[in-house]
């Protein structure tokens, strides 16, 4: 398959995904952000690879350019950002401890913990989410493929379902979820 047709086939299977978003999940996500708001909560983002990308993005989106707008204050942290914490704790403690870690003792029941995941079962990622549970914090599973055990131990779910391996597509709506949430709020100071 040559470059041109590549792009039209994976444009129109990512179109097709996009019909497909779930806009009530959406909504119910922007209502644990107002939630977390009110409670003056804590919202901690963790993901790996391309997902801890994503996590800075949404930090940058909804943490400094709602706060540079006076839109929203959002308290929000992307548990990959920093290199030095997570490589000790990788060393020290193991990485499947890397997130868990940094939440140990510190998440409360009304904070917010949004876990990206392509797969659903990274057990660095797994192993926060189960301790946040029992500390009562809300889990919002950003997921892909299947959806894996996140999806399942999520309260609130936004998954791409796709064949496993189409990290790409999973990932580029993981991103349009950051851009309409990002943009809904922006959109409520420009009407």
């Amino acid at each position: 398959m040559d470059i041109e047709n590549f792009t039209l086939n994976y444009l129109e299977r990512l179109s097709a995904l996009l019909k497909k978003v779930d806009r009530s999940s959406v909504s119910a996500i922007v209502a644990c952000l107002e939630k977390a708001i009110e409670q003056q909560a804590r919202i901690y983002i963790l993901g790996n690879g391309g997902s801890a990308a994503t996590a800075a993005h949404m930090v940058n989106d909804l943490g400094a350019g709602l706060n540079r707008r006076d839109i929203r204050k959002f308290k929000i942290i992307n548990l990959a950002d920093n290199a030095s914490v997570c490589t000790a704790l990788a060393n020290d403690v193991g990485y499947d401890n890397i997130f868990y870690y940094q939440l140990r003792d510190v998440v409360k029941p009304q904070d917010v913990i949004i876990a990206i995941s392509c797969s659903g079962n990274s057990p660095n990622i797994l192993k926060a989410v189960e301790y946040a549970k029992t500390k009562g914090a809300i889990i919002v599973g950003v997921t892909g493929f299947d959806g894996g055990r996140l999806k399942s131990l999520s309260d609130v779910k936004f998954h791409v379902n796709t064949a496993k391996g189409n990290y790409g597509l999973v990932e580029d709506m993981h991103m349009i979820l950051n851009h309409i949430i990002y943009s809904y709020y922006v959109s409520l100071v420009e009407a």
